[in-house]
């Protein structure tokens, strides 16, 4: 039997932590998504690298990763993978984002994004997830703590996508587009670890305030991100398109 290819579009370079305590983040999403049998791939898309078009119909389905860039800017990379994102829609290839990749998707099908309306939103937050069978036959908690950190967000989506998720910060946390797209404004991929990490460079940085810093902690503190729940359905998504349709709101 010929095994699933999925391949990862990296939004982000690697710091020297993630390198050093994870081999890169390819590794990272490698230990929440990849499953055995299968083979992952990834594009930097970031330097430039894409897969060719005549390489897309091979894969299975891709996710798209975080990034310090803005989805909503106008870098070359950016453009070409929003119009990439466009031609793996019509393809309905899964498609799968995670915070800078949940907001590019949003905006390859017509959204609209920019700078989030109530600031930063960075530690763990807990996100109210939308009544449904899906949600249910997956036994997904109603409410469930992430790992956040982004300035950034979806404003709207267009009418053939669906608000999935929302928190007091944020209006759109995830979102579906039929069976075959979703994002989520959340790390699930993220350890405490990573947050920690990626909070000292913001703030040695100064793209972040001390303010933002103490709460970030706290949170952490507080709650505990539910990376289990949060695999179960992106692996639901990801691989078990039946599954994903059978089970509608």
């Amino acid at each position: 039997m010929e095994k699933k290819r999925f391949a990862v579009l990296m939004c982000a370079e690697d710091s020297d932590f993630v390198k050093k305590r994870y081999g890169g983040y390819f590794q990272v999403f490698l230990g929440l998504l990849k499953e055995e049998g299968e083979i992952w791939d990834m594009y930097r898309v970031s330097l430039g690298d894409f897969p060719e078009d005549e390489e897309l119909e091979e894969y299975e389905g891709f996710v798209i990763t975080g990034s310090c860039k803005d989805a909503h800017g106008n870098d070359p990379w950016v453009c070409k993978l929003v119009t990439l994102l466009k031609k793996l829609d019509s393809m309905h290839k899964k498609l799968l984002g995670f915070c800078f990749g949940h907001q590019i998707l949003s905006r390859a099908i017509g959204g609209k994004i920019g700078r989030a309306i109530n600031g930063w939103d960075v530690g763990v937050n807990t996100v109210n997830l939308s009544p449904s069978k899906l949600l249910s036959a997956l036994q997904i908690p109603s409410v469930l703590p992430i790992i956040e950190c982004h300035q950034d967000e979806v404003w709207e989506l267009p009418k053939r996508a669906e608000v999935m998720a929302c928190s007091k910060k944020t209006g759109i946390e995830m979102f579906r587009c039929g069976d075959h797209i979703m994002g989520i404004q959340g790390h699930p991929e993220y350890s405490k670890d990573i947050l920690l990490h990626l909070i000292d460079r913001l703030r040695g940085c100064h793209l972040i305030q001390s303010g933002h810093v103490e709460l970030a902690k706290a949170s952490m503190e507080a709650y505990v991100p539910n990376q289990e729940a949060w695999k179960r359905l992106c692996l639901a998504f990801l691989k078990g398109r039946s599954f994903w349709v059978d089970y509608p709101n």
